[in-house]
């Protein structure tokens, strides 16, 4: 099993005929996604990528013509918000927006018309989701990767890419690998995963990667105090910030309280989760967590 994307998805790449879109799309279906169109304003009609996938005018029209129930996101940042929330109106299930720089207050609104229609949104500023062997949504290198059975959820794109490696060296596979995302608003959240793995019968381990800023880890922290039955190995990205600096992301700001990199380790600990202090560490505490089960 995985979660949120597998072999069955069917991708609609929006803004498929820029020069982001062109490359990604072509590097997803290398990996074996199945992408069914594409969607680019005023382009329907064409043919892309060498000819083999059909270009649309709107989603709803890849929704209906070719069954379209994923979409990914490659448009720039003035109009990604509308692009999110054209996707969620088509019926889209699960959309991936990787722009970075979306205008919050356009967010705001996208995650709202998001929630109403039921839709689930990964990001946007975010690398995307893979399901190994499966599909690969966005802009992970999946030849890192190997299948297996820990599911991993990171605010940092190249943190997520180090941490699967960091397993892979001690011999864990993956089942999902989510980029949520580094912006203050975003659509899926750390707890929205964690309980997505939970259910997973596949997934028997979660790495979390987080950073300074927010109560995202913490509430995810605190839920899976109360509700994960599989163990959980943290790591705080931020050690040396500064308050009152931006760090990385829009959302890796410390005002002072709980948010600092300190305490939020302290905390996810109190929690139950095993908290590593080097990214460098997390493969072997998830490996010596996995072989005394």
């Amino acid at each position: 099993m995985s979660i949120l994307i597998d072999k069955n998805s069917r991708v609609v790449v929006q803004g498929i005929t820029g020069s982001e879109g062109q490359f990604h799309s072509e590097q997803m279906m290398e990996y074996g996604t199945n992408i069914v169109a594409g969607v680019t304003p005023g382009k329907g009609g064409l043919k892309t990528l060498d000819n083999t996938i059909p270009v649309f005018n709107l989603v709803s029209e890849a929704v209906e013509q070719k069954k379209a129930n994923t979409s990914i996101i490659f448009v720039p940042p003035p109009f990604a918000a509308d692009a999110i929330i054209e996707s969620a109106l088509a019926g889209i299930g699960v959309i991936v927006c990787i722009t970075e720089g979306v205008p919050v207050r356009d967010m705001i609104q996208a995650k709202e018309i998001v929630k109403k229609n039921n839709s689930t949104l990964i990001g946007p500023n975010c690398p995307g989701v893979i399901t190994i062997d499966e599909c690969k949504l966005g802009i992970m290198p999946g030849f890192i990767c190997e299948k297996g059975n820990i599911g991993v959820i990171s605010k940092s794109g190249t943190l997520t890419y180090e941490a699967i490696d960091q397993l892979v060296n001690v011999g864990l596979g993956q089942t999902t690998a989510i980029g949520i995302g580094g912006d203050p608003v975003i659509g899926t959240t750390m707890k929205d995963c964690l309980a997505l793995f939970e259910k997973d019968t596949d997934t028997e381990g979660v790495v979390v990667i987080g950073e300074i800023g927010g109560q995202m880890e913490i509430e995810a922290a605190q839920w899976a105090q109360q509700n994960m039955s599989k163990p959980i190995v943290g790591f705080i990205a931020g050690q040396t910030a500064p308050p009152g600096r931006r760090m990385g992301h829009a959302g890796a700001i410390v005002s002072g309280g709980d948010d600092t990199a300190e305490a939020k380790m302290r905390i996810l600990e109190e929690c139950g989760i095993t908290v590593a202090k080097s990214v460098a560490d997390i493969g072997e505490l998830m490996k010596n967590i996995m072989n005394t089960k």
